[in-house]
């Protein structure tokens, strides 16, 4: 009995690695943003986060793998729910393909995303979409108070920033492409869940990934979201009532 409990228990603690690699990911994720964000004078611009409907972060993209073209890396992303404030809950993503420019250097990379407006989060709910394609794309400007009033960033769907050797800057991700990781989000909720259900209907996160939000959390406001909010219901007052 002893050598059987003793083989079960070697069996499970195998498993645990892979169970919670998941888990550990969305971790880092948390700590990459944290660690964005606190850089003095170089971080994203306040205005552009407090804009954005949702963040996507890529932690510690391995150089080798956009050398051979192949998987590029797996990270996940978090937007602004439908009702009331905070962030949702993480879907994963993959990443894979396409140009990532002189930008990228260094052993490792830390990629992180800023989802502007309502189509860009339309296509995070497609299972696979192009940056640059059918998605514009832009290099996001860096630090705090960093001029975000141009046509370029007005008009894109994605800002994209990277980390590597300590050096914080927009890139292009022109050419790649973004898709959902059902697997990965299974193994996160522990149940098959999709990212619609994550992002649009507010599938509740377990407490071992609630870090992602509330460190978002930290660094954003709904300051857009209120002024919006105000200014339709002053159009409704206003407006002219049928008889």
């Amino acid at each position: 009995m002893p050598v059987r409990v003793f083989l079960l228990a070697t069996a499970l603690a195998a498993l645990l690695p892979a169970q919670n690699r998941e888990v550990r990911r969305v971790l880092e994720a948390a700590d990459v943003f944290d660690e964005v964000m606190g850089i003095k004078d170089r971080a994203i611009p306040q205005e552009l986060l407090d804009r954005a409907e949702c963040v996507g972060i890529v932690p510690a993209l391995k150089k080798g793998a956009f050398i051979v073209g192949g998987q590029y890396g797996k990270g996940v992303v978090t937007c602004r729910p439908e009702h009331g404030e905070g962030w949702t809950g993480p879907s994963t993503i993959r990443m894979e393909g396409g140009s990532f420019g002189l930008q990228i250097g260094g052993a490792e990379v830390d990629l992180v995303l800023l989802i502007m407006n309502k189509r860009g989060f339309d296509r995070l709910l497609r299972s696979k979409f192009t940056l640059g394609g059918g998605a514009t794309v832009s290099a996001g400007p860096v630090g705090r108070s960093a001029a975000a009033e141009t046509d370029a960033l007005l008009s894109a769907e994605i800002l994209a920033w990277s980390r590597a050797r300590g050096l914080f800057a927009g890139v292009s991700l022109t050419g790649s492409t973004l898709r959902q990781d059902s697997g990965d989000n299974e193994k996160i909720y522990g149940k098959a869940v999709t990212a619609r259900q994550i992002l649009r209907e507010g599938e509740h996160p377990p407490e071992s990934v609630q870090k992602l939000a509330e460190t978002i959390s930290k660094y954003s406001s709904r300051k857009h979201r209120f002024k919006a909010d105000t200014q339709i219901k002053a159009e409704n007052t206003d407006a002219p009532k049928t008889p």
